[in-house]
């Protein structure tokens, strides 16, 4: 499991300034102009890095290597979905950090105060696309990558302004102390839930 990690970082080592460019440029577009810009630096950031790494196994036939190798198909899809995490984890902090330098070094931009619920709420949001995006990854693969990206890309375009609004709602309070509960429980029991379907999909799957 340990070098299955490895190797995905390895193979994304090279490809390290792509993602570091997805944050300056995201940063650089969201900070100065949207009032939720701390959600869409780290989110974008996030998915745009597990994107990358679906696309290197592609192109480098790194799953018809694998399953030659005495491993499992599920230790290869429990790989994936913690590097997603760990890539999850890192750009939503990255992030925060970069709100709060631009908090301090640009008072005009009237960035608010951020609390770890920020973090949080990001982190929740990429879980959810993890748990749609990794099943299609794995089921359609190569010759589906292009397109699952493409509707992706569309998707988080489409979707972003109505996500503003809603993670709004929730900065405020608006919604009950209930639903703050079912909400975390809900994205747990979808990534689960989509963790066990692709490893169910990927064993099936003929390479």
């Amino acid at each position: 499991m340990l070098n299955l990690l490895r190797k995905d970082f390895i193979a994304l080592k090279s490809s390290l300034w792509t993602i570091l460019l997805y944050l300056a440029v995201f940063s650089f577009t969201f900070i100065p102009n949207v009032e939720m810009s701390i959600y869409f630096v780290g989110i974008y950031t996030a998915f745009g890095a597990i994107i990358l790494t679906t696309m290197i196994d592609i192109k480098n036939h790194n799953h018809q290597f694998l399953i030659t190798l005495p491993i499992s198909r599920k230790q290869i899809v429990q790989a994936k979905y913690i590097t997603a995490i760990l890539y999850t984890i890192l750009a939503v902090v990255a992030s925060y950090g970069i709100h709060w330098l631009a908090k301090v070094a640009f008072p005009q931009f009237d960035k608010p105060d951020y609390s770890l619920w920020v973090i949080l709420i990001s982190v929740g949001i990429v879980l959810v696309l993890i748990a749609v995006y990794m099943p299609l990854f794995y089921t359609l693969s190569k010759k589906g990558a292009g397109i699952i990206n493409a509707v992706f890309l569309v998707t988080l375009i489409t979707l972003a302004q109505p996500a503003a609004k809603l993670i709004n709602m929730m900065n405020e309070h608006v919604v009950s102390a209930q639903t703050w509960l079912l909400i975390p429980a809900g994205v747990l029991l979808l990534f689960i839930a989509s963790y066990f379907l692709t490893i169910h999909l990927f064993t099936r799957k003929d390479l």
